[in-house]
């Protein structure tokens, strides 16, 4: 017996001395590496042997010994951008990348609307999505797809692999993270590697760590570890962001939302919790956050919780340094959770990375923001920020405007554009106090600068 146990153990040993390099799945050929970077590497090779890696585009070689285990960590200096170029380790046996391509790495994140693909969902297209296909052949687009999944405990494997893009590749990835990243890739020429991990019908909680959810009571606590589903707190965060953390990235889009319009009070507390951990971990600097404010949408038995989701979407906005909101009050849809234009949303996710990230000028990015009220004559006027060449409703009156006056009730009111300001009365309010603007579940609004951006849904206020 004690024969028989050494023999195992010997041969184990035996085993792991010989262990050929392996990398995790998201370190692989065909991989965009963020430019200009200290960016990192890791995986398992020989226990405590010699790990040479070279990288091609400056012939550099980078050495370092590994662990009792077999693991082992370094950063290799990236270049501008370019490509394609290969990345040799050498532990004893060679393992070589190639067509690997520098440039620009952004994770796109949240629930279905971020899951959304390019060719749609069971009887809900996405707009433009022939033209789409057509136009996807373009090498310098790279596609990093995560499994939907979840675990109880982190995990670091996935099954995913890098794709270039082209029709039959895109079809089935995000419709907003494709399009972001091809945007990128038109305005900024060079590659652009989009990495999704979404997962439809998820709350926030799901894709926080567990350190960030301290302090916060109102998500339900898992006791029962034998059993797990998607939306237990922390599973999706385990799953299917632990695997990537450390892979240098530029920035996060984000869309998500609607599982937690029951918890709006502290949706954007939350955001700003699960943004700080993510950074912290990752450990690449306070990259870029942009996000989508969910879109008007009429939720059949559980009204009326929307509008407070607006509120907290906007109010992370202050919370969470280096991030942004993209508007979506005019491209949602009465019908369909899933509005279908989701080449609206990945343009102005783009503009507030071209504009704020990538520093390109002349490029607007905000929407009117609601700034002050003030009311005389029976009429209310409201004052808005980020509004250089005033307002607009593109020569179509503005809708879903409400006024109340001193009684609390609100009456649809009538409203005009002047200048930078909107004036709004009501015949049945003769002394105004209080304007909302697309305040409810199902209200599309019209307002937008003359840059074209909408104002999001507002209320001055907090009855």
């Amino acid at each position: 017996m004690k024969t028989c146990k050494l023999f195992i153990f010997l041969s184990l040993i035996a085993l792991h001395s010989t262990a050929k390099v392996s990398l995790p799945a998201v370190i692989s050929s065909g991989m965009v590496l963020q430019q200009q970077s200290e960016v990192a590497l890791w995986g398992k090779a020989k226990s405590s042997s010699k790990l040479s890696i070279v990288t091609s585009w400056n012939k550099k070689t980078y050495s370092l010994t590994t662990e009792k285990d077999g693991s082992w960590k370094t950063t290799v200096q990236t270049p501008t951008a370019g490509g394609p170029y290969g990345i040799t380790f050498n532990d004893g046996e060679k393992l070589e990348l190639q067509d690997v391509l520098i440039g620009e790495v952004w994770v796109c994140s949240g629930q279905s609307n971020m899951q959304m693909p390019v060719g749609g969902f069971m009887n809900e297209p996405v707009a433009h999505s022939l033209n789409l296909l057509m136009e996807a052949e373009e090498q310098g687009v790279r596609l990093f797809k995560i499994e939907r999944t979840w675990a109880n405990t982190p995990r670091t494997a996935l099954k995913a692999r890098w794709k270039s893009s082209n029709a039959e590749n895109i079809s089935d990835f995000s419709a907003v993270g494709y399009q972001f990243a091809r945007m990128l890739q038109k305005q900024l020429h060079v590659p652009v590697g989009i990495i999704e991990s979404a997962f439809g019908g998820t709350p926030i909680e799901a894709w926080m760590k567990s350190n960030s959810l301290a302090g916060f009571t109102d998500y339900p606590v898992k006791t029962d570890t034998t059993t797990t589903n998607r939306n237990d707190a922390s599973v999706l965060f385990n799953a299917m962001i632990n695997p990537i953390v450390g892979f240098h990235i530029k920035g996060v889009i984000w869309y998500q939302g609607e599982s937690n319009r029951s918890t709006a009070n502290t949706y954007d507390r939350k955001m700003q919790a699960m943004v700080k951990e993510w950074r912290n971990i990752w450990a690449c600097g306070d990259w870029p956050f942009y996000y989508v404010q969910i879109a008007p949408f009429l939720y059949k038995g559980d009204e009326n919780k929307l509008p407070l989701m607006y509120e907290a979407q906007a109010r992370a906005m202050r919370l969470i340094p280096n991030s942004g909101m993209a508007v979506s009050v005019d491209a949602g849809s009465e019908v369909s959770i899933h509005p279908s234009d989701k080449t609206v949303i990945s343009q102005r996710l783009a503009y507030w990375a071209l504009a704020k990230t990538y520093g390109k000028k002349g490029i607007p990015y905000q929407g009117p923001k609601y700034k002050s009220i003030q009311t005389e004559n029976g009429k209310a006027i409201v004052n808005f920020e980020h509004t250089n060449n005033g307002l607009t409703a593109y020569d179509k009156p503005l809708i879903n405007f409400e006024i109340a006056g001193e009684d609390r009730v609100f009456y649809p009111g009538t409203a005009i554009i002047s200048g930078s300001t909107v004036v709004v009365q009501s015949n049945r309010v003769s002394k105004p106090v209080a304007v909302r603007y697309a305040f409810k579940d199902w209200l599309a609004g019209n307002l937008y600068n003359v840059d074209g951006l909408p104002a999001a849904p507002f209320r001055t206020d907090q009855w």
